[in-house]
Parts: structure tokens; sequence; C-alpha cells
């Protein structure tokens, strides 16, 4: 062996040795069996370049070299290992990109790969172009390749490879339901109703293909087809619950309520107890606004043993939004949810949805209940755990959200989400000092992606917690490296301003940020206020009252700050009767504020 032709192994095998590492797979007798055939390969390679044979037989010998690379790729792909796979086929490629199987595959992947530029993907889809018109008969290739095409949008190249398929398996469904599928995207709607009158020849009627056939004489206009296509169904078996329904469907489509009405009560007539019957029924009454038969269908629905649970509660949470947004009882939403977990005890989704359902009507106390039981029957659910603490937080129960986040870690241990709630709890609690450690562990599993935004959060809580600890000068060094990293971080902007306003430093500064935080977030009644404090501390109290009132009428429930913040606004503009009323509210949501307290005894705790 040559001096050059050791270094090429030796470089191949540090590049194996390399792809493996990515991978993390050990390696096995197969593996390296495979790398010596790749250093075979090249050290022929090598000698063959100082041969002084023809150009014809160096072209063979690449021609056979090639297929050993492609051999040995697919081997590698067996074994899931991505990027051996995609550069041993780009290296066939490259030694013979005759070979139309090897370029399919090779374009394939390109097409795969998600940093590839459109460009160099649209190179890879003619690349299994090629093949496919070299080998229309290759069924999967081209059944690939139609795919490809869907996803470059090439809808009229798709059509094409899959006319071709066709006219090669006449009798295969799949292939003759993708044809009729690429008509349809090139609307090209009676050839896609031929196609389906074909596979009805060999396959004969069927719920799906007779609702494809209806829906495309919809899109001709074809209304009279679309009604014959149904009933000819139908007629093959009245008895038929499904077929009843479909009935029942296509004559409410068309406004035909009362034919619509005769299949839907016969479907229930020849079986009282179908769920999917009751569900129908409910939808016809909520649309005729009979509520109470309404409400004793979807009873009905939940009730029956017909419906998978994931159906009862897709109808459930119709029900909930729709009672919710009427304002109606929510004891008989309540109820039903009663009945679906006495039926699904077991099932976490069930405590999902009714932990949901509290959650809206502000009902924490249940909603952590319920949550308490989905963790417990599925205790790896990161996100259960997550709505668990939020929960929490949001009823004022912090040691709550961070016992519920210590027993997460315990199954989910690197979450970054669970640590990005338990720092603002610790915050929230004044244990200032577990705040910044738990900041702290969530900056070290930020990721390159998420670095900037995120990144730019958390050291806003670090930055929040030192001004708590009464070092502003850090606190704002980390505002001002938060902003660094994210320029548009409202979010720190408004406690930046915020912290500002309440130092009496930098108003100017405070303001422009308030303002931008503001202008990006209108609606925003934290915002809002953080706006009206900065005017507050610069003795603007008319634009300061202006902003204030924004505030309340943006926030449902304002908060204890915003209320007291209303006062105090209400009083530097004279309104004395009007900033007491406002601290007994405030003080009414936080009782122990000793400020407040002042505030409320002492009605000239400010001075004019």
């Amino acid at each position: 062996m040559s001096f050059e032709s050791s270094l090429v192994s030796i470089a191949l095998l540090f590049y194996c040795l390399r792809i493996h590492l990515l991978d993390m797979k050990p390696f096995s007798r197969y593996t390296i069996a495979g790398l010596l055939l790749v250093i075979a390969i090249i050290q022929a390679m090598a000698a063959n370049k100082n041969s002084t044979s023809g150009s014809s037989e160096i072209t063979e010998n690449y021609k056979r070299k090639a297929e050993y690379i492609y051999l040995q790729a697919q081997a590698y792909k067996a074994q899931d290992s991505v990027a051996a796979y995609y550069d041993l086929m780009k290296y066939a490629h490259q030694l013979d990109s005759t070979n139309t199987a090897i370029s399919f595959y090779y374009g394939y992947l390109m097409m795969l790969k998600d940093n590839n530029t459109d460009a160099e993907k649209e190179c890879g889809l003619m690349m299994m172009k090629k093949h496919v018109d070299a080998h229309p008969e290759d069924y999967y290739e081209a059944t690939y390749f139609s795919d490809a095409c869907l996803s470059m949008r090439h809808l009229d190249m798709c059509l094409e490879t899959m006319e071709k398929l066709a006219e090669i398996n006449p009798t295969k469904t799949e292939v003759q339901m993708r044809l009729a599928a690429a008509y349809v995207r090139n609307n090209k709607y009676a050839q896609a109703l031929k196609v389906y009158e074909k596979i009805e020849e060999f396959e004969g009627k069927s719920t799906e293909i007779t609702a494809y056939k209806a829906a495309l004489c919809s899109e001709l206009g074809d209304t009279l087809g679309a009604i014959n296509e149904i009933r000819t169904l139908y007629n093959t078996a009245p008895a038929n619950v499904d077929y009843n329904l479909v009935m029942y469907e296509l004559f409410k489509q068309y406004n035909m309520p009362d034919s619509a009405l005769f299949y839907l009560d016969k479907a229930q007539s020849l079986d009282p107890e179908n769920g999917n019957v009751y569900f129908a029924k409910a939808q016809y009454y909520d649309e005729i606004g009979d509520t109470v038969n309404y409400d004793n269908q979807i009873y009905n629905a939940l009730v029956s043993n017909d419906l998978p649970v994931e159906t009862k509660l897709n109808v459930l949470t119709q029900y909930t939004q729709t009672q919710l947004l009427r304002n109606d009882s929510t004891e008989r939403v309540n109820n039903l949810f009663k009945v679906l977990v006495a039926q699904h005890p077991h099932e976490p989704k069930v405590h999902e949805l009714y932990s949901m359902y509290f959650s809206t009507i502000k009902d924490f106390k249940h909603a952590i209940e319920e949550l308490g039981y989905e963790v417990d029957l599925d205790p790896t659910n990161a996100e259960a755990w997550q709505r668990l603490m939020v929960v929490n937080i949001l009823s004022d129960n912090y040691p709550g959200a961070v016992k519920a986040a210590q027993k997460a870690l315990e199954y989910n241990p690197e979450n970054l989400d669970l640590y990005r709630y338990i720092a603002p709890s610790y915050y929230q609690m004044k244990e200032y000092d577990k705040a910044l450690d738990t900041y702290d562990k969530a900056l070290s599993l930020v990721d390159s992606t998420q670095k900037a935004d995120l990144y730019s959060d958390l050291l806003c809580g670090k930055g929040d917690v030192y001004v708590e600890l009464g070092d502003s000068a850090k606190g704002f060094e980390y505002y001002e490296h938060a902003l660094a990293l994210s320029p548009g971080n409202t979010s720190v902007m408004n406690n930046y301003a915020y912290f500002l306003s309440l130092s009496g430093k930098e108003l100017d500064k405070a303001e422009s940020m308030a303002a931008k935080a503001v202008y990006a977030n209108p609606n925003n009644a934290t915002f809002i206020d953080t706006y009206a404090w900065v005017f507050f501390k610069k003795k603007n109290y008319d634009m300061a009252l202006l902003y204030i009132k924004s505030a309340m009428d943006n926030s449902d429930e304002p908060s204890a700050d915003i209320l007291e913040h209303y006062g105090d606004i209400l009083f530097m503009t004279g309104d004395t009767e009007g900033a007491l009323d406002q601290w007994e509210k405030a003080l009414k949501l936080s009782p122990n504020n000793e400020l407040l307290q002042r505030k409320v005894r002492d009605k000239t705790y400010y001075e004019k």
C-alpha cells in the first residue's frame, strides 16, 4: 500500500469514528466489517488512481465502488445512523451520478435535510425525478417522489407521477386513491370522480368512497348527483345506523331540515343507545335553540358506552364552551363532568379537562384537586405538573407551586420550564437566595437555539431579585444585559422602568422604556400601570391619571398594586375620597400591607 493510500484509509477511519461519536452508537462487529469494506474501497480507488488502465475501466470501477458504498449506506440506515447514511450516499453519488437509484435516495435525503435551502431541496427533487422517469414501475420510489412533490408544491408533477403509477397498477386501491387526491389538488374534479367510480368497480360501495364522490358532485354544482350518491349507498343497507347518519348530514348540509330529522330519528330508533346519534341530535337541538333537549342528548351521549373517551371529551369541551359563553348554569356542566369522571376515573385527560373548567371559573381549589389526580395517574407528564404549578401561582399558593415543582423534577430533572416557574415562586415567597440559585440552574439549561429571548427573561428575573435585595445597581446591570441580548423584550423594559421610577432615577429613560412596552402591548394592564406610575413620579399627574384609568379598564380584576397606584394618583389630583376608596379596595386584596394600612388610616400620608 502506498503512503497516500494509507493516509486516505486512516482519514476515513477517523471520519467514521466521528460519525459514531455523533450518533452515540457503540461499534458492533457488523459496523467494523463495514468500516473495513469502505477502507478497502478507498484503497482500491487509490491504487486505481495510479494504474495505467484506460478511462472506461476506471468508470466501471467507480460504478462498482459506488454500489458498494450504496449498500453500506443502506446498512447504516437500518441502524438509524442518519449522519453516516447521508454522507455515504453523498459519496456514492459523487462516484457515480449515473446510477439513478443512488441519485434518488441521495436526492430524497437532500429533501429531508432541515438546513438545506429551497434551491438544494429542489435539486434533490430533480435527482429523485431522474430515477422515477427511468423506472415508473418502482412503486415505493414513485410514492416517495409524489409526496416530495407535494411538499415543494409541484402539484402538476405529483399528478403526472401518480397517473403513470396508476396506469401500471390499475387495481391497486392505494394508488388509485392517491391519483384521485392528486386530481382534486389540481382542481380536476371530474377526473377524480371517474377514479372513485373505478375504485368502486373492484372494491364495491363504501361510506368513504361515497362521501368523496358526493363531495365532488357538490364541487361540480351537481346537488342531485350528490344526493343520489348517498342514497345509492343508503339503499344497500337502509337499517344501517351510520348510513342514516350520513343521510342526515347530507340533508342538513343542503338546508333540508325535515328530511335531515327523518333520518336522524330513524337512526335513533334503530339503535336507541348509540352515542353518535345522541351527539348528532344534541347538535340538531342546539342549532334550533332547544336547550332542554340539547342538555338531555349531551347527557345521553356522555353516558353511552359507544363513544370513545376522546370523543366524549370533545363533546363536553364544546358543551362547556357553549354554556360559559351563554353565562348559563355551571351546575349542569359540573354534573356532566362528574358523570364522565365516574365513568373514566383513571383517564388523565378527563381530570385535565375538569381542571381547566375549574380554572376558567376561577375555582382554583378544585382545579388543583383535579390536577393532583392527573399527575398521580401520569407522574411523568411535565406539562401537567406545569399546569399544577400555574394554578397554585394563580391562587397565590407559592409554597404549593414549589412543592409541585420539586415533585415534578423527580421525574423531569432537566425540564427548564419547571425551573422557570420555581424561581418566581421563591421570589414571591421572599426566599431570594433560592430564587437566585434556581435562576442560575435555569440559565445553565438554556440551549443555543433558545438563548437570546429566554436567556433575557431569566436575567430579568435575577435583576428583579437583586432589586428586592436592595442592590439596585446590580439589578439594573442584569436588566441592561437582558436588553442587550433581546432589545425588544418588553417584559424587561417594563420591570426596568418600574424599578427606575421607584428609585427616582433616570425617569426619562424609564418613561421611554415604559412607552415602548405599552406600545407593543396596548392591552397589558401591568405595563400601562407602570407607564402611569412613571408619570406619577415625574409629577405629571394628568398623564398619570389618564393611564391608570386605562390600566383599570384593561383589568378584569385589578391587582392591589394597580388599585393602590390609582388611589395615590387620585389623591395627588385632589380627589381624597376617591383615593381612600381605592386604597380600601387594595387593602382587602393585600390586608398585611402596612403602607396601605397607613394610607387608609391617615389620608394625609402624601403631601402635595
